[in-house]
């Protein structure tokens, strides 16, 4: 089981961002893209995730043999989908135990109601695992919240949400070395041989914690280059101006 990305070319408005990617997540793996500011990371994960802001021009996204590109944003996550953000957005007025709880209602067949008790049960064991103060599931979704409780907050609605692919844009992104560390723990948790994960990063300290099976090189809306965990200690210590880009 596996997303497949061919030949992959997106744009917005007139800019053309990815240029011909290529890309398979294979559940039980982690894989890691990293690349300069511009490449096409973010937009990737976007468009996996449905943004409407992006227009996909040509290629696929197959996920377990369905066509990702003709679902709803709402039909990819109810099928295991779930992204990430790099910038958490606040929602105020609703509850993160509501606004959870109402996501997974979502999931179960007509009729079936979320059992309160048991709901609340695992909502406290996920967030005592991520070391979230239980006053958190009152308060609205990452409003006031530091950067650091946003992405903590993200790690948790994943956990509930149980997706069968994880990506991660830019999880890192300023958050401290504890709070790094406790995020990553989350994802750690959550690694099966029945789950994938595509984790986006500028930043090798990462995937200290959250070892990937691959790493892949995006640069100007393709991958250029692939290995294993090795090659982001080099991409540390060279940059990305030593790699060759693809050409026709």
């Amino acid at each position: 089981m596996s997303i497949i990305i061919k030949d992959l070319h997106a744009k917005i408005g007139d800019t053309e961002i990815l240029k011909g990617l290529n890309l398979e997540i294979p559940t039980g793996e982690v894989h890691a893209v990293m690349g300069p500011n511009g490449a096409g990371k973010s937009t990737l994960s976007k468009i996996i995730a449905g943004h409407e802001d992006y227009e996909v021009t040509s290629g696929s996204i197959i996920m377990d043999g369905q066509d990702v590109l003709e679902m709803d944003i709402d039909e990819r996550s109810r099928n295991g989908i779930f992204l990430a953000f790099q910038y958490p957005m606040e929602i105020p007025g609703v509850s993160n135990a509501n606004f959870i709880r109402a996501a997974l209602s979502e999931r179960l067949p007509d009729g079936e109601e979320i059992d309160a008790v048991a709901y609340y049960k695992d909502l406290y064991e996920k967030m005592d695992a991520l070391s979230m103060d239980r006053k958190f599931t009152a308060r609205a979704v990452n409003e006031g919240f530091s950067g650091g409780e946003k992405k903590r907050n993200e790690i948790l609605q994943m956990m509930m949400l149980d997706p069968k692919y994880c990506i991660l844009d830019e999880t890192d992104s300023g958050l401290d070395i504890d709070a790094l560390k406790v995020v990553s723990e989350g994802v750690n948790m959550l690694r099966n041989e029945n789950r994938g994960f595509l984790v986006i990063t500028h930043y090798q300290r990462l995937l200290n914690y959250i070892k990937p099976d691959v790493v892949h090189v995006l640069a100007d809306g393709q991958i250029i280059k692939s290995g294993g965990p090795e090659l982001a200690l080099e991409l540390e210590e060279k940059g990305y101006d030593h790699l060759t880009p693809v050409t026709a």
